[in-house]
């Protein structure tokens, strides 16, 4: 069974806003039903620190890393309508970039094979320059970048025999980030489109959704142009259209890419109750992705794989959502709970526009 760990700290609860849709009871609903069912005894508690200034202007100007800091020092702000800011919003968000350096750290240098970072702020939002969309740093991002230049392992993998045969490729060339959640990852985007060590995909709620980014035809730029793969689908898109851009584009653009190491930003709002979005995903459906990068992982980096939370603003499907995919990153299928049920409602038709995004980034 694959060794899994978490990473959590209280100081996430403390960046709240009561009323908004990103507040402290999304993050203390998964971690009581996580306790419910007892499935944090199996994981390991991963240890991690804030991230430092230095470590945070690494890919946030400094301006702005002291602007959300100031902001949080005066004890309540806003970046925009959105996105605010309380006394103890730098210091959570801080944390949740540490809990990705920790988390791809950990990964590399083999005390887990996978590790999922419950956090809060979400981070897929946030630009070098600024924060938007309920997001202040970069999680992933962050995780990313310590993956591909600061993480050097000497010593050996005790957890996977695959490790082992990887053990050359300690400090990865290549990563590969899968963006699930319902709103496109514009900030994360932003940071690695020039990057071709970086694939980026997201699949993604696309029309009158925010942030209005993510269309098919935004592949990249200069010598990363083709290591980002968007696929924008329409409204009351379901679990068969989501395991269709599975099969047909995000698995065929991993074995192409053969990263070393996968990073998900997992956002449980293309949910059909999610109260954001308008899709038509179940838990099942969130299950079967989960597994198919499980699989990846498997095939393609060792099974190393870092899981951060993004969104996900029905607290059962949320809460649901991360308990199903922690067991099946421990290899459990059996156990997939799913008390929401299918979407009583008929999904949009997406065969031939995947099939056209197939083709658009020469996958078919």
């Amino acid at each position: 069974m694959p060794s899994v760990g978490y990473l959590y700290d209280p100081i996430f609860l403390e960046h709240d806003l009561a009323g908004h849709p990103e507040r402290a009871e999304r993050l203390r609903a998964v971690m009581r039903l996580l306790r419910e069912r007892d499935a944090l005894a199996s994981l390991k508690a991963l240890p991690f620190a804030p991230a430092t200034f230095e470590q945070l202007t690494a890919l946030h100007s400094p301006s702005y890393v002291s602007q959300v800091y100031a902001l949080s020092q005066k004890g309540r702000g806003a970046l925009n309508p959105d996105t605010y800011i309380t006394a103890a919003s730098f210091d959570a968000a801080a944390m949740a970039v540490g809990a990705g350096l920790a988390a791809a750290e950990a990964v590399m240098t083999g005390v887990v094979q996978r590790a999922f970072a419950l956090v809060r702020p979400p981070g897929h939002h946030a630009f070098a320059d600024h924060g938007e969309g309920f997001c202040l740093f970069n999680n992933i991002a962050f995780a990313a970048r310590h993956a591909l230049d600061n993480i050097d392992v000497e010593h050996d993998y005790a957890w996977s025999p695959s490790a082992v045969r990887n053990q050359r490729n300690a400090r990865p060339e290549r990563v590969m980030i899968v963006d699930f959640d319902v709103h496109h990852g514009n900030g994360t985007q932003a940071l690695f489109y020039d990057d071709p060590r970086v694939l980026y995909a997201s699949v993604h709620e696309y029309g009158w959704m925010y942030p209005g980014t993510g269309a098919a035809d935004e592949r990249g730029r200069g010598p990363g142009r083709g290591a980002t793969i968007n696929v924008p689908l329409p409204a009351e898109t379901g679990d068969f259209g989501y395991a269709l851009v599975f099969d047909e584009i995000l698995v065929p653009a991993a074995q192409r890419f053969k990263p070393n190491l996968l990073l998900v930003s997992a956002g449980f709002d293309a949910h059909w109750r999610d109260p954001l979005a308008h899709m038509h995903v179940s838990l099942t459906g969130f299950a079967r992705m989960m597994r198919v990068l499980c699989e990846l992982s498997d095939a393609l980096c060792g099974g190393r794989m870092v899981v951060m939370l993004e969104g996900g603003y029905d607290l059962q499907a949320l809460s649901y959502g991360v308990l199903n995919a922690l067991r099946i990153m421990q290899g459990n299928l059996a156990d997939v709970e799913d008390p929401l049920g299918p979407c009583p409602a008929e999904d949009a038709p997406v065969e031939d526009l995947i099939a056209t995004f197939a083709a658009l980034n020469g996958l078919r």
